[in-house]
């Protein structure tokens, strides 16, 4: 069990602590929403807990097949639902693999990027394409 606690800032601010480690980031409202736009927004940290998840599960499947996907990089694009209750609507997602494409491996890695728990944890109303770019 991992412990976040936060605390409001004012102006639409709020910082979040780590337990385990004491880490901490902030967020801000985005300009689209009366915010400064000034780092993350709450949901911002969605589409980055998403990217970096699959990096992530994708980086423990790539471990297992003896590779190494050290410099593999990732781009989520977040869209916001235009009706009411504002919510995230899609979040598509690109990863660019530092290895080349291999039929004996290739679904291996695309399961584990579509099973991350970030992904599984989604609303399923949430779209999350997923497209890999494998190293020509």
């Amino acid at each position: 069990m991992v412990k976040i606690t936060g605390e409001y800032q004012g102006d639409l601010h709020c910082q979040a602590t780590h337990g385990p480690s004491g880490r901490t980031l902030e967020t801000d409202a985005p300009v689209d929403n009366h915010g400064r736009g000034e780092t993350f927004s709450p949901t911002d940290l969605v589409a980055t807990a998403l990217g970096t998840c699959m990096l992530t599960i994708m980086g423990m499947a790539a471990r297992r097949l003896g590779l190494d996907l050290k410099g593999a990089r990732f781009e989520v694009t977040k869209e916001m639902s235009t009706d009411i209750p504002r919510r995230i609507s899609r979040l598509a997602t690109h990863v660019w693999l530092p290895v080349p494409h291999s039929a004996d491996r290739d679904d291996v890695l695309e399961r584990a990027a579509h099973t991350c728990p970030v992904n599984k944890s989604l609303n399923p109303s949430i779209e999350t394409p997923v497209v890999l770019h494998w190293k020509e």
